[in-house]
């Protein structure tokens, strides 16, 4: 059973995403699947990991010292204000300032969508 232990300093945000199989995270060996979040709190020494299985297991661990800036997020976007938001959905509509190339872009998933073909696979 492939243990990992990782220091985190005292206040920062800290959360895992596992990516293929199961791991088993805190000292509670709580079990996470594939594809799920979680998210830590910010007074602990250390986060700990476990596969209790025969099989792999993949995750990734993100961790930082928190910024301190407001958050705002609609949709897809996610800046510090309601007018940088705002300033966001007309550059996207306006296709400018990065969103020169999404004029002709389009989502292989959303055309399916659209068609009535996606779910027919």
């Amino acid at each position: 059973m492939p243990n990992l232990s990782k220091k985190i300093p005292d206040g920062w945000t800290t959360f895992c995403y596992t990516l293929d199989g199961d791991v088993d995270v805190g000292p509670d060996s709580k079990n996470i699947p594939a594809h799920h979040t979680v998210v830590f709190n910010r007074n602990g020494d250390f986060v700990e990991f476990a596969n209790k299985s025969n099989k792999a297991a993949r995750f990734v661990l993100i961790s930082g010292e928190p910024i301190g800036e407001p958050v705002v997020q609609q949709g897809p976007f996610v800046m510090n204000t309601h007018e940088e938001i705002e300033q966001t959905f007309d550059d996207y509509r306006n296709y400018k300032n990065g969103f020169e190339n999404a004029r002709n872009w389009k989502s292989d998933i959303g055309t399916k969508f659209l068609q009535g073909t996606l779910w027919s696979e």
